[in-house]
């Protein structure tokens, strides 16, 4: 804040020649002071009245050259000096910002009226006003553009990893490293080799019941202790919640800035715990083999390195087009019908708001992602073909329950790609024009007829979708919480 204050003070002349009056006012005040002359004395050294001189002096009104010369003479200075003087005092530079920031929105908007700063106004009452009013700035600047913000950031970062067929060679070189560091042999990673790269990493792994609640792990970076949730023994794997916890320690993240910079974090710190738990040197002729064989399958890949699924589809997006030649498409939508998360380079033209993102939007009912909540078995994948505006595509589904609710996760290639696949003999078709037409954003005519002006839904689309991000470097987490947990926690 400092640096931009005095950026702002210093250039008492703008870039169209005239004089800033309220700087100007503060350097005659400053010099006056300095030079130990009163008001009224250098207003009669320059044949004016008092009252005069104290407008200028506040900024109230703006000095005629002549009037400049005339008051840099009597301060035995020169009017260079005036204008290009060192910077003002603290005092000087307080008073400046906020007679700027009273005549600013937000006390205008607050319906605070501008007052006089007086000498008797003590300087620490100064600070805490500017300290107040950047404070009320900084949150409504982050309140009214941060849910943009964040589907910009989002949009950004799929345009990158479309254009890289979302394949990373770096971070795909950073997993190699830790895997070779490790002795890894290859194939599926073990719980045993996740805690040997967190002791590589000079971490010890310590599950404790009382994380805090808006945390998936803390690392404690001083005495090398990751603590997660103790309720993940009891599930039987760790592995993604340990490697994700480490990647951002492998990658030397530093506190983001910005939510672009926490975004794009959380995607490499992703990126490469998947490519840990289903290394390339591995998966790749594992791939290339089922795609010889006319036999590629998600499930398959999720089976032969004990994964997730949706970990198995990601994975699956970051080496398809790089290795295997296919574009393709991923698709997670929540049971209300929203995509939460996307990635395509096979030309698919899915449903995009105005600046061109495709979370958040409708995902259609027609849709292999939307037809899948209908399926009653949820033992088997379900595959379909849908044809739409920009071609046919065939996709493989499935459902998974979380805290949010139940969320299909879909894989999707162009229909000349679906020879390589498992599952391109099914007789399920769809037909979606949703992109480019209305489609089953309305519904039929007769029920709208009939129920339009006699409904009132409540909407149900997932919270952190359209909630405003919460403040901080890392959005969602309560700090104080954390350090808490952290102190009482830490070794004695």
């Amino acid at each position: 804040m400092t640096s931009a204050v005095d950026s702002e003070t210093t250039a008492t002349v703008t870039h169209d020649g005239e004089v800033d009056a309220l700087t100007i006012g503060r350097r005659i005040r400053q010099v006056r002071t300095a030079r130990g002359m009163t008001l009224e004395e250098l207003a009669s050294a320059i044949s004016r009245a008092p009252s005069q001189l104290s407008m200028i002096e506040n900024g109230r009104r703006e000095p005629k050259l002549t009037q400049l010369q005339a008051i840099a003479r009597a301060l035995g200075t020169t009017l260079d000096g005036l204008l290009e003087a060192e910077p003002l005092d603290e005092r000087a530079t307080m008073e400046i910002a906020l007679e700027r920031a009273m005549a600013g929105p937000t006390f205008r908007t607050l319906g605070i009226a501008p007052f006089r700063i007086g000498r008797s106004i003590p300087d620490d009452m100064l600070r805490a006003l500017l300290a107040l009013q950047g404070e009320i700035d900084r949150l409504k600047d982050e309140r009214s553009a941060t849910p943009e913000e964040a589907r910009r950031a989002n949009l950004a970062l799929r345009r990158l990893m479309r254009t890289q067929s979302n394949y990373f060679p770096d971070l795909e070189a950073q997993a190699r490293g830790i895997l070779d560091a490790v002795g890894h042999p290859g194939g599926p990673l073990t719980q045993r080799t996740a805690s040997d790269i967190a002791a590589h990493l000079g971490f010890t792994l310590h599950y404790v019941p009382d994380l805090p609640t808006t945390t998936r792990s803390v690392a404690d970076l001083r005495n090398g202790r990751l603590y997660l949730s103790s309720s993940l023994t009891t599930k039987g794997d760790s592995r993604t919640a340990v490697l994700q916890a480490l990647s951002s320690r492998i990658l030397g993240h530093a506190e983001p800035t910005s939510y672009a910079e926490f975004l794009r974090q959380r995607v490499e710190a992703n990126y490469l715990t998947g490519a840990l738990l289903i290394p390339e040197a591995h998966a790749v002729p594992f791939l290339q083999d089922a795609k010889k064989d006319r036999a590629i399958s998600i499930e398959d890949l999720r089976d032969a390195y004990s994964v997730s699924y949706e970990t198995a589809a990601h994975r699956f997006t970051n080496l398809a087009t790089k290795h295997l030649g296919i574009p393709v498409h991923f698709l997670k939508v929540h049971e209300s019908g929203t995509i939460t998360k996307a990635y395509e380079n096979d030309d698919v033209n899915f449903p995009t708001d105005r600046l061109g993102s495709i979370e958040g939007q409708m995902c259609c009912r027609k849709w292999t992602s939307r037809e899948v909540f209908d399926i009653p078995d949820r033992f088997n994948p379900y595959y379909q073909y849908t044809d739409t505006g920009n071609g046919t595509y065939w996709c493989t589904a499935r459902v998974q329950i979380s805290s949010e609710g139940a969320h299909s996760v879909s894989v999707g290639v162009r229909f000349d790609d679906t020879k390589w696949f498992l599952g391109r003999d099914t007789h399920n078709r769809g037909v979606s024009k949703h992109a480019t037409e209305v489609c089953c954003r309305r519904a039929p005519a007769e029920l709208e007829d009939a129920w339009r002006g006699s409904s009132w839904p409540n909407v149900a689309t997932p919270r952190t979708l359209l909630a405003t991000l919460p403040t901080g470097a890392f959005p969602g987490i309560d700090a104080t919480d954390v350090y808490e947990f952290l102190q009482a926690h830490a070794p004695a």
